[in-house]
């Protein structure tokens, strides 16, 4: 069949090539797409963060050092050597959170200025605070009070806030423009996800009317192809009941044919033997003589005629058995099997009913000849020893069945073998609408076994028509 021919209309290769390419490419486009998409994704996510952490460590840095001013005033206030150890702690982390800050920011050159400004105030920030707590030592709480209350310290850590408060701004710019870009970028992939959604349905309703139209192309191929069986198997039935009509006729002829040149070999052929021989035998007893060679000669004249009128017998009884005409379907049967069996030395029993039945001419001449062929085959191709003729009413079926014990046939043969006698057997079987079989036992020979509606073997004689009431 050609599948990328007419076979497929005008939709021709591309039935089967389009719908693999187009996903092929939907797939290789999703992946390229998906991966572009996560890596964007991916990058603003990784600014966002970026930019909390320099957040977190703003806020790291500028807790701290309120820390160590707070704890500074309170050491001032208090004198408690706690706060003086929280503030050592405090100021002791402000190194490490600028360098986290540092680190944070990369290598932008405005930031790391900033930073290492950032740097610069908190260590004079953290030196006025030292002083601070020198002068508390020295002088005393007043004297350090009167220091902490100069404008240095709020002026360092105005400067702090400012130098945090620059950071914050452009952080806070850094994070608009990475949640924009993240946002975009999110809004990039749903895009480019739903267009592979609405392509993945569009390929899926594609597939969908090509699978469709193939399912209405095939089911339509389909009833064009019961249609054509059908048309077909009604050709075969025509035909073989032409066939079956003309095989029957043609055995009709054959037997009305046999039965004229029978009737005729009896009448002519059998007058003109039988005149022949009496003539004869009329000449040997007018002209006497003692010679041996004519006497010989009269004698050979007697066997040949008794020959040839015993010849004659038995070709008539070939063509149309006269006991098959005059004594009935089961005389015929016991004589051909008993004659055939005399002939070729073969024991034979035979099982057949003593009453017989009025058959039909057509039923009659068809079973005796199926019965014929039989014994034949069981003489050519059997060779047995002995073979088995029964006849049985079955309920209402006339069942004849004929075995031997000979080498058996094979099984295939009737089918892979066009054999004339089988053929003609079962063909004269279907003609009387019975059935015909034949198979090999397990034990060995042939088993052929007829089996014919009684209906449509008998001779029924139409009913005399009822008398006419006197007038």
């Amino acid at each position: 069949m050609k599948i990328l021919g007419e076979e497929l209309g005008n939709i021709g290769r591309w039935y089967i090539v389009l719908p693999p390419l187009l996903l092929i490419g939907f797939l290789i486009a999703l992946v390229f797409l998906a991966a572009a998409s996560q890596s964007r994704l991916n990058a603003a996510d990784e600014r966002v963060h970026n930019s909390e952490d320099r957040e977190q460590a703003l806020d790291e840095f500028l807790a701290l050092t309120t820390d160590a001013e707070s704890e500074q005033r309170g050491y001032l206030l208090t004198g408690e050597d706690t706060y003086l150890r929280s503030y050592a702690a405090a100021a002791g982390k402000i190194g490490p959170a600028l360098d986290r800050l540092g680190r944070a920011y990369g290598t932008g050159a405005e930031p790391i200025g900033e930073i290492r400004r950032l740097r610069g105030l908190s260590r004079d920030k953290l030196v006025e605070l030292d002083e601070t707590l020198a002068v508390y030592k020295r002088a005393g709480l007043d004297a350090a009070l009167s220091a902490a209350r100069t404008n240095l310290g709020k002026r360092m850590t105005d400067n702090i806030l400012a130098s945090v408060a620059v950071l914050r701004q452009k952080e806070s710019a850094e994070l608009s423009v990475a949640t924009a870009r993240w946002q975009s970028d999110l809004q990039l992939s749903r895009w480019i996800t739903l267009g592979g959604a609405i392509l993945n349905i569009g390929l899926v309703v594609l597939a969908t009317v090509l699978v469709y139209g193939d399912m209405r192309r095939r089911a339509q191929q389909a009833t064009d192809l019961r249609l054509q069986k059908r048309e077909l198997a009604r050709q075969v039935d025509d035909r073989t009941r032409e066939l079956t009509a003309l095989s029957t006729h043609l055995q009709g002829v054959s037997e009305l044919e046999k039965s004229a040149l029978s009737r005729e070999l009896h009448d002519e052929l059998g007058g003109l033997l039988v005149a022949a021989r009496m003539d004869l035998s009329w000449l040997q007893q007018r002209l006497p003589t003692s010679d041996p060679a004519i006497e010989q000669r009269f004698k050979r004249i007697h066997e040949s005629l008794s020959a040839g009128i015993d010849l004659k017998r038995r070709v008539v009884e070939e063509l149309r058995p006269t006991l098959l005409d005059n004594m009935g379907l089961f005389a015929a049967l016991r004589w051909q099997f008993k004659e055939s069996c005399r002939r070729t030395g073969l024991k034979c029993s035979e099982t057949i009913p003593e009453t017989e039945l009025r058959v039909s001419p057509d039923a009659a001449i068809g079973v005796f000849r199926v019965a014929q062929e039989a014994l034949t085959n069981i003489l050519k191709h059997a060779e047995a020893t002995s073979a088995d003729l029964a006849v049985d009413i079955q309920g209402d079926s006339f069942v004849l069945r004929i075995s031997d014990d000979g080498k058996g046939i094979s099984m295939n043969r009737p089918q892979t073998i066009t054999s004339h006698g089988l053929a003609s057997m079962r063909h004269r079987i279907a003609a009387l609408g019975g059935t015909w079989d034949i198979h090999a036992p397990a034990t060995g020979g042939t088993v052929v076994t007829a089996r014919i509606p009684l209906s449509s073997m008998l001779l029924f004689e139409p009913s005399p028509p009822p008398p006419v009431p006197a007038a």
